[in-house]
């Protein structure tokens, strides 16, 4: 029999989770810690069984118009496999005991679990129905780097990514920069709005951007990096780096000069950083799914696949309803997927 407890202690949080091989930073202390800035109440569960501490789950109340929810993003995780389905049972009767307290509708979970059909039998045994729309990317791509050198990754690279980071890394007129502080913060952040705009999503606020940024800088697990071209800053990327994992978690970009690849060379840098602490692995992040080719996401998947990697498809995001309310919710985002040709 599985118990669900709050865990207080950051250490022990953090120590648990250096024994999980499969994880993001969704699921770290200080995504948490930036959840409760954005104003969300956070439940850092721990899931034990005989007294010992076999999963976790970061779990989040958001609160919205549309109808209140729990939100577990990439959770929970588990010491191993066996567990997983029971994780999961204990954990939606912890949060449907928690629904009427708080007002909830439904919980949704992101899971990091990968698409076989093994792993949505579970869901559809707990009587979970697949999202209307996904939370966080459900399809991304990873590179290996573990007892890489550099020049094993530029191996491994796309013919034409090679060239452009051989070509242009060491120009004099290109410099890179690597920054935790607020002002190069507002210029990545004016990039941005632009990047938004010409690919057509949704921008993260600033202050989701600084309360990012103020989350994970304390324990050194933040970095912006931009690239300039003659003192004109034209892409930039927020990088986290944690439990050995580098994650590209925030891109912008400015199409003045096409022929300067400056994205590139701030992947490159943020590669290069990852190696120097010791990763492991380098997430790229979200691109698009293998079967949508006119995906809004196709352009900036080329250009991620391109660093060399592999493609690591998790489950669709799963929903269990609580209350009739969900579905105004379904319908809400149902219309937004379709707006968003997603």
């Amino acid at each position: 029999m599985m118990e669900i407890r709050e865990i207080e202690k950051k250490e022990i949080w953090e120590g648990f989770l250096e024994k999980v091989s499969k994880k993001t930073f969704l699921q770290s202390w200080n995504w948490g810690e930036f959840n409760k800035r954005m104003g969300h109440k956070v439940f850092p569960f721990g899931i034990y069984t005989n007294n010992q501490l076999i999963g976790v789950s970061l779990t989040v109340l958001i609160r919205a118009k549309r109808g209140s929810f729990f939100l577990v993003p990439h959770g929970p995780l588990v010491l191993e496999e066996k567990y997983k389905e029971e994780a999961i049972k204990a954990l939606l009767e912890k949060c449907r005991r928690l629904a009427k307290e708080k007002k909830v509708a439904f919980l949704r979970i992101c899971p990091i679990w990968e698409r076989t059909e093994e792993n949505i039998s579970i869901f559809k045994r707990l009587k979970f129905r697949k999202a209307p729309l996904h939370v966080h990317p459900e399809n991304n791509w990873i590179l290996n780097l573990k007892n890489k050198t550099s020049e094993d990754l530029l191996k491994g690279m796309r013919k034409t990514t090679r060239y452009l980071i051989r070509h242009f890394y060491n120009s004099p007129d290109i410099k890179i920069t690597q920054s935790t502080e607020l002002k190069d913060l507002q210029e990545f952040y004016k990039m941005y709005q632009e990047t938004s705009k010409r690919q057509k999503f949704v921008p993260f606020s600033y202050e989701y951007l600084k309360n990012e940024l103020e989350s994970f800088k304390p324990d050194n697990q933040i970095l912006i990096i931009l690239g300039k071209h003659k003192n004109q800053t034209l892409a930039g990327a927020m990088i986290i780096y944690w439990q050995k994992i580098g994650f590209y978690h925030q891109g912008a970009s400015l199409r003045l000069y096409p022929k300067i690849p400056i994205a590139h060379l701030v992947q490159w840098a943020a590669i290069q950083e990852a190696l120097k602490r010791g990763c492991t692995q380098y997430n790229f992040w979200g691109i698009a799914p293998e079967d949508k080719p006119n995906h809004p996401w196709r352009g900036i998947t080329v250009f991620k696949t391109g660093f060399g990697g592999e493609r690591i498809d998790y489950l669709p995001t799963q929903d269990y309803p609580f209350s009739m309310k969900y579905w105004i919710n379904w319908t809400v985002e149902t219309f937004r997927r379709i707006k968003r040709r997603y």
